[in-house]
C-alpha cells in the first residue's frame, strides 16, 4: 500500500478549492440562464437545472434584442471577434517592429524611446479615454471597427516582451544573414518571426483575451448597436425592460456564458504555446 503524502493531499485540496472558487459562479450563472425570468425574479439565482436551457440559448443567440430589436447574440459575438482579433493581431506587429527597430537599428535614442514607450504602462486607457475620444470622434471613427481596434494597438507590453526576445538571439544570426545578402526585412521575416512564434502565440492569446473582454472603450465609441460586442450587448439587455417590469435574466446569464466559450477555447487550445513562449529560454 502506497505510503499516504500529506503534502500531496495539501496541494490538491488547495486546487480543488481554487477549482471550485473559478467555477462555482460559472455554474451558478448557467443553472440560472435555464430558469424563466420571473423564477429568477423572484427566488434569485438558482443552482438547479431549470426547463428553459435550449429555448434560452436559442433565444440570445438568434432573436433580435436591444432597443432597436435587431441585434443578436451572433452579431455582438461577431463584433467581439472582429475586434479581438484585430486588437491582438494589430498588436502583435505594431510591437514586433518596434522592438526590432529598438534591437537592430541602433539609433542613438533608441534605448530612450523603448523606456518611453514603457512608461505608457502608468497612464492605462481610463486615465487618457477623453483624449482618446476626442482624436477618435475628429477623425469621425465612432461606430466603426476602425475606431474600435486602432486607438488601442499601441502595446508597451508586446514591445517589452520581443525586444527581450529579440535581445536574446545570437548576434551570429544577424551576421549570417549579412553574409547571405539577407536586409533588414528578410532577417526579420525568414529568421527572428519563425524563431518568435511560441512568443507570438503567448501575446496573441493574452491581447485576444483582453481585446474580447474590453467595456469602457466599446461602450464610448458606439452609439449604434450594430456595432455592439457581446460584452457591451449583456448590458445593454440588462437596461431593457419587459413583460411586468422584469428584465430577461436568463438571456442576460446566457450571453455571459457564451462570452466566456471563445477566450476559454483560444486558452485551452494554444495553452502549450502560451507557457513556452512566457517560459522558454532557450531561443
Amino acid at each position: 500500500m502506497p505510503k499516504l503524502r500529506w503534502s500531496a493531499i495539501y496541494n490538491h485540496s488547495v486546487l480543488l478549492i481554487g477549482v471550485a472558487l473559478m467555477m462555482g459562479p460559472v455554474l451558478l450563472a448557467f443553472a440560472t440562464s435555464t430558469h424563466d425570468r420571473i423564477v429568477i425574479h423572484r427566488e434569485g439565482l438558482q443552482w438547479s437545472i431549470g426547463p428553459n436551457g435550449v429555448e434560452t440559448y436559442a433565444r440570445a443567440m438568434f432573436e433580435g434584442s436591444g432597443f432597436t430589436k435587431t441585434v443578436n447574440g451572433v452579431l455582438m459575438m461577431t463584433n467581439s471577434l472582429v475586434m479581438g482579433l484585430g486588437f491582438a493581431v494589430g498588436k502583435i506587429v505594431v510591437s514586433i517592429l518596434a522592438a526590432y527597430a529598438i534591437v537592430y537599428f541602433r539609433f542613438r535614442l533608441g534605448v530612450a524611446c523603448f523606456w518611453l514607450i514603457f512608461l505608457t504602462l502608468l497612464l492605462p486607457l481610463e486615465v487618457r479615454i477623453l483624449p482618446s475620444y476626442e482624436v477618435v470622434q475628429g477623425l469621425g471613427l465612432l461606430n466603426t471597427y476602425t475606431g474600435l481596434i486602432v486607438p488601442l494597438i499601441a502595446s508597451a507590453t508586446g514591445t517589452f516582451f520581443f525586444r527581450q526576445f529579440f535581445k536574446s538571439v545570437p548576434d551570429e544570426l544577424l551576421e549570417a544573414a549579412r553574409i547571405d545578402g539577407a536586409n533588414w526585412w528578410r532577417f526579420l521575416i525568414d529568421i527572428l518571426i519563425p524563431l518568435s512564434r511560441t512568443m507570438i502565440a503567448a501575446i496573441f492569446i493574452i491581447m485576444f483575451v483582453v481585446g474580447w473582454n474590453q467595456y469602457l472603450w466599446p461602450t464610448l465609441m458606439t452609439t449604434q448597436e450594430g456595432y455592439f460586442t457581446i460584452v457591451r450587448g449583456i448590458r445593454q439587455i440588462m437596461q431593457v425592460w419587459v413583460e411586468s417590469n422584469i428584465p430577461a435574466y436568463e438571456d442576460a446569464m446566457a450571453l455571459a456564458i457564451l462570452a466566456m466559450l471563445p477566450p476559454v477555447l483560444v486558452v485551452v487550445l494554444f495553452q502549450r504555446m502560451f507557457v513556452k513562449g512566457l517560459v522558454e529560454t532557450e531561443k
